[in-house]
């Protein structure tokens, strides 16, 4: 979500202060996940706002080599996450978290809109809009 290994702490440690203080909220017999999940969200999209995202830029801690990789094929692999992480940060935040919480976590369509708060249809717009931007992107810059 944030494209950032300490900032990605700060929202982890943010959420699990704010579940825990709001533990009295959930429903027993609901997804805890997706309620953690969303707690997430709107912690991330608060900060975001905070601090006028756009004016920030990914750049990794570290430029080495994958661990367990030939030199090549990690720095290959590298520069190929770099073109990934690139055409997401380019997608509009809603095709970016659909395509994050379906393809990247896993979630099933239906768990994915209840996350995010949109019915189906909308989730699938935004996923099938997402895909084909990234596709575009990814096939100019190979």
């Amino acid at each position: 979500m944030t494209r950032d290994g300490a900032d990605g702490d700060d929202l982890c440690q943010m959420t699990i202060e704010r579940a825990l203080k709001s533990s009295h909220l959930w429903t027993e017999g609901t997804r805890l996940d997706s309620w953690v999940y969303r707690i997430m969200r709107n912690i991330w999209i608060d900060e975001a706002r905070a601090r006028n995202r756009a004016s920030q830029t990914f750049a990794p801690e570290e430029d080495g080599e994958h661990v367990g990789m030939a030199g090549d094929v990690g720095i290959e692999a590298h520069v190929e996450l770099g073109n990934v992480d690139r055409a997401m940060a380019q997608l509009p935040d809603e095709q970016r978290e659909a395509v994050m919480l379906v393809l990247v976590e896993g979630f099933a369509y239906k768990e994915a809109a209840e996350i995010i708060g949109c019915p189906i249809g909308t989730l699938t717009s935004r996923l099938a809009r997402g895909r084909e931007a990234l596709m575009r992107a990814l096939g100019e810059e190979s």
